[in-house]
């Protein structure tokens, strides 16, 4: 048998209760670094139309009028801003979301590193002091329930401080989508803490850890896969009254290979839609790649338009 035909024929599809929540707060405006490429303009002109965002177009001025031209877009209402390169037009879009022109800082057709290192210059203003963490709210077809998984997409082998940032990202993700008493799992490959597998011993510390330091929220740690998904493994197992095991609402993993395994087995297996965040900046930014389809896409930007929502309501 193929290993294709494990494959799902169901697109993704952006969920349509994260799109209508996102609808019911004013739109953020969101910058888009070297914006002139098909894809990122398709999905800003998607959001757009959808009332989620406001846009911002940074890059070369030819691009960005001929590819929105080809699209049948009319952008003359909005902000254009002229940048040689990649490089420069992810300064400038940086520059724009540290200055408070803009909310969300989205990846356009640059490369991830200029991009980040753009986010990351002191001069941009976007640094907070907190590790930058990436976010997936994975929702599988049909469900109003979303799964967080962190980081599958930059921390490729995160340090404890490190996955400690992504449970507070992915706790405080969770009570702006309405989530209170989160159940986090810590995964690895065993349920107990064995000295030849470092993830399990990881995963304990960071169980204790959060346990102590984050309120009204259940961990676990460290828990396999299975258990994480399915009650029923978890009382196989004889830990079917651990309030996390079946029930997750949040994965924290070890390393970016099992988080990227996990994320692109969802999407390409079930047909699930996957919205990424990055957290730990001034700003949301969106790690739009060109593999992901275009309900992602706009996903991401819903959930970016829901945080932004969120953090302007907190600080008033």
């Amino acid at each position: 048998m193929p290993v294709s035909a494990f494959l799902s024929d169901r697109s993704p599809e952006c969920p349509a209760w994260l799109l209508s929540e996102a609808q019911r707060h004013r739109p953020p405006t969101v910058v888009i670094a070297n914006a002139g490429a098909d894809l990122p303009m398709q999905a800003a002109k998607e959001a757009t139309e959808a009332g989620i965002m406001v846009p911002v177009f940074t890059g070369s001025l030819d691009d960005i009028n001929r590819t929105a031209d080809g699209l049948g877009w009319d952008i003359s209402r909005y902000q254009t801003i002229k940048a040689s390169d990649e490089i420069e037009a992810g300064m400038v879009a940086a520059n724009a979301c540290g200055a408070g022109v803009a909310d969300v800082l989205m990846k356009g057709h640059i490369s991830t590193d200029v991009f980040l290192k753009a986010a990351l210059n002191k001069d941009a203003g976007l640094r907070t002091g907190a590790r930058l963490t990436h976010v997936f709210h994975i929702t599988a077809p049909d469900s109003r329930r979303a799964l967080l998984l962190s980081d599958a997409a930059v921390n490729i082998s995160p340090d404890i401080q490190t996955m400690q940032s992504s449970t507070h990202a992915v706790v405080s993700l969770l009570k702006i989508l309405g989530r209170n008493n989160a159940k986090v799992a810590f995964l690895s490959a065993s349920e107990k803490p064995m000295q030849s597998m470092p993830s399990s011993l990881d995963a304990r510390r960071l169980r204790d850890w959060a346990r102590s330091e984050i309120p009204e929220a259940h961990f676990s740690g460290p828990l396999a896969l299975d258990v994480i998904f399915s009650a029923k493994s978890a009382g196989i197992k004889g830990i079917g009254d651990d309030p996390v095991a079946g029930n997750a609402d949040a994965i924290i993993v070890p390393d970016i290979v099992s988080g990227n395994a996990i994320f692109k087995s969802l999407v390409y297996l079930t047909g699930a839609c996957a919205a990424g965040v990055v957290f730990g900046a001034k700003v949301p930014l969106l790690l739009t790649s060109r593999a992901d389809p275009p309900a992602a896409r706009l996903a991401s930007l819903a959930l970016a338009a829901i945080i932004t929502a969120a953090n302007k309501a907190s600080r008033s």
